[in-house]
Parts: structure tokens; C-alpha cells; sequence
């Protein structure tokens, strides 16, 4: 999680699936396009010029705090969308990423009040259009003030490829921008309704610094697992799990109910949740610099 307060107590080398606004409108889900940071002012002293002593009151400046520079230890694999470690880093490869979409549309608070009991980690790709209200905007704040990444999944969760590329940017940078007005940060990770990346939207991506995260596998869209015990089965026992899966969910309640399952069923096949904080981004990088 986030190195700031953590309320409460505190990767899967094929795209499978989508959403369950994420599905793609036919079987082939997300393919080609988814392979895809006091220093008080003394005044300089002078000397007595009478017997009367001279004072000036010092001008406090305050010095910009210097920027920590992170600990990364992972990267997005540009091909898969695991999660791997950095090279050359001692990190453990045995991991999991949590990832939900389409939040905060009625469950993203109570899904991350069950991940934080469980001290589990996780991204909430947001849609701009649940940012627009004030209960919208109060549930980001609160998911992000507990210490969850939030990532951006465009305004109105729109099929880019059948965008202008005036419309995608515009999808894109105002939820940038909704998210960096209620949490004082801009997303660092992008992920496209249905996986579908276009030129437009990577290079879109790029410019605000995001990196591209689309999935490993995931199940709660369809039909057959819309029921937490069967989704959490699944999550945990799928042939798709291995190091580095990055797992696709949604704000859903057949989600919600099955996530303290998810989390411990991954821990008990000997999977570390890992945490968003520690997967480069070239914001992050540029403004450790």
C-alpha cells in the first residue's frame, strides 16, 4: 500500500477475459490490442553604525521538501500485462496483482474496507462519470485516503477504437484531472474499457505520464460466476494463475463478497499481493529525479 496512512488495519501470461463492461462484444476478449515526487532566512549581519541597536525581523522561507525517491522492485510487461520483477531486483517473483474496474460505482468502499482488514493491496481503475457527484467523489477520496492506488479507466467507459482522437484525449485527460482534483494525485496506470488500446490512447498514455495495465485473466463478468463463492473458486484455481497475474474484477457485489476469499485462497497457494506502490511508472520516476 501507499507509504501514507493505512485506515483499518492496516501476476497469467494471456489476456482471458474482460469486464463485465470490459468484455469484448465477441469471444476473441481483449487479443491483439490488449498484447499491449524552513530554512528561516537570517539577514546578513551588520555592523553598528550608532549606539542604537539595529534588528530586523527574519524572512522564514520555506524550502520546497525534497522528493523520496521510491523503491521499485516491478514493471508492467509490456507484452503480457504481468507483473514482473525489475531486473536485476531481489525481488519475489511469486506475486499477484488485485485490480478493480469500474469503481466507484456502489461497492469500490466496502470492497477496499474487506482488502484493508486483509492488509491486501490494490488498484481502482475509476470512471470519471461516478467522480460527478459528490457521493462519487467522497468515495474515491475515502478509497484513496486509505491507501489504494487509483488508476484511470477513461470517463465514460466509451470503446476507444470508435473514437476521434480529440474524443479519446478527452476521455482520457478528464478523469486525469477529476481524479487529480479529489485526491491531489494523477493516476499512474491506464487501463482501456474492453483492453482496447489504440495509437491514440498509448501515445495519450505516455504523455501523462501512465502506464498501460490491461489483464492477465479474470472471471466476474460472466454469467457463470456472477456468485462470490464460484468467483472466488475460479480467481484462485484458475489455470491462468501464475507469477505475475494481474487480476481483472469489477465494483461488483459478487466481487465484494468474494474478495477476503480471493485474497486468502492466493496467500494460501503462496502468493504475495503485491503492492501498486512498488511498480515503476515513468511519473513516479521522472519526479524522483
Amino acid at each position: 500500500m501507499k507509504k501514507r496512512v493505512f485506515l483499518l488495519m492496516c501476476c497469467g501470461s494471456i489476456l482471458f477475459a474482460g469486464c463485465q463492461n470490459d468484455s469484448p462484444e465477441d469471444e476473441s476478449n481483449a487479443d491483439a490490442s490488449s498484447h499491449q515526487a524552513a530554512n528561516e532566512e537570517q539577514p546578513e549581519s551588520t555592523e553598528e553604525s550608532s549606539v542604537e541597536e539595529v534588528t530586523e525581523e527574519a524572512e522564514t522561507v520555506e524550502l520546497p521538501k525534497p522528493v523520496e525517491q521510491a523503491a521499485y522492485e516491478y514493471s508492467v510487461n509490456e507484452n503480457t500485462y504481468a507483473i514482473q520483477p525489475i531486473e536485476g531486483s531481489s525481488a519475489e517473483s511469486q506475486v499477484a496483482l488485485l485490480t478493480y474496474d469500474d469503481a466507484p460505482d456502489g461497492h469500490a468502499v466496502r470492497i477496499a474496507e474487506i482488502l484493508a482488514q486483509h492488509d491486501a493491496p490494490a488498484i481502482f481503475f475509476v470512471n470519471g462519470m461516478y467522480l460527478e457527484s459528490e457521493a462519487g467523489r467522497d468515495a474515491l477520496n475515502t478509497i484513496h485516503e486509505m491507501g489504494f492506488e487509483i488508476g484511470n479507466h477513461t470517463q465514460t467507459h466509451a470503446s476507444l477504437p470508435d473514437l476521434s482522437p480529440e474524443a479519446q484525449r478527452a476521455e482520457i485527460v478528464e478523469t486525469n484531472d477529476l481524479v487529480e482534483e479529489i485526491t491531489g494525485e494523477r493516476p499512474r496506470f491506464f487501463r482501456a474499457p474492453f483492453g482496447q488500446n489504440t495509437e491514440t490512447s498509448s501515445r495519450i498514455a505516455s504523455e501523462q505520464g501512465m502506464v498501460l495495465m490491461n489483464w492477465t485473466y479474470g472471471y466476474d463478468w460472466e454469467a457463470a460466476y456472477q456468485e462470490a463463492d464460484a468467483l472466488a473458486d475460479i480467481m484462485v484455481n484458475s489455470e491462468y494463475l501464475n507469477a505475475g497475474s494481474n487480476l481483472l474484477m469489477h465494483d461488483r457485489a459478487w466481487t465484494r463478497d468474494a474478495s477476503a476469499d480471493i485474497v486468502e485462497g492466493l496467500r494460501g497457494k503462496g502468493y504475495t499481493i503485491v503492492d501498486p506502490d512498488k511498480i515503476s511508472s515513468p511519473e513516479r520516476e521522472a519526479a524522483a529525479e
